[in-house]
């Protein structure tokens, strides 16, 4: 498995429970954006809110944010980067790989057996982890080897702080019309 283009996927909690965004961005291996999607504010009624409980921040994020974006992007990606580890559930939903990136401390998200250490810390501070959903944890040592050549002088989480910094742009721009 060669990763030339990469997806980061992310979600955005907007102020004021205006709802969240998400948004993902297409790389190269260097993380140079080649394409960039994001979704309008997604607020759930109240009544989504009782009838989901728990279960309607996933249902969120991987039903109505990753889904419409992995559909919505040009691009064919090798594999999908996220922080959150509900994204995971879109290896459910579709046939990329999609692995989470965490800090030791973040912990792991209970939808995998286990995680790797990335070699290069990914911030520079302590370990860096890697781990995928059941679906695709026989490849996890494979995807680590790739992401450990990539991360060669380059931050894997600085991507999402520009999709963090895009949603907030959006979000601006859609306040002043």
């Amino acid at each position: 498995m060669e990763v030339q283009k990469i997806a980061f996927l992310e979600s955005y909690e907007l102020e004021d429970n205006g709802g969240v965004m998400g948004a993902i961005m297409v790389t190269d291996s260097i993380t140079k954006p080649i394409e960039i999607r994001v979704t309008a504010p997604i607020k759930p009624t109240s009544f989504q809110r009782t009838l989901y409980g728990e279960v309607l921040h996933e249902h969120v994020l991987v039903e109505l944010i990753s889904v419409p974006l992995l559909n919505a992007i040009n691009e064919q990606v090798d594999l999908i980067i996220v922080k959150d580890p509900f994204f995971l559930g879109a290896n459910n939903k579709q046939g990329i790989r999609v692995v989470r990136i965490f800090d030791e401390g973040d912990g792991q998200s209970g939808q995998s057996s286990k995680a790797v250490e990335l070699t290069i810390s990914a911030n520079g501070n302590g370990k860096t982890l890697l781990e995928t959903s059941q679906k695709f944890e026989s490849e996890l040592s494979v995807i680590n080897d790739e992401l450990n050549k990539l991360s060669e002088g380059r931050n894997l989480l600085e991507p999402f702080e520009r999709l963090k910094l895009a949603c907030e742009q959006v979000n601006q721009q859609k306040a002043v019309k």
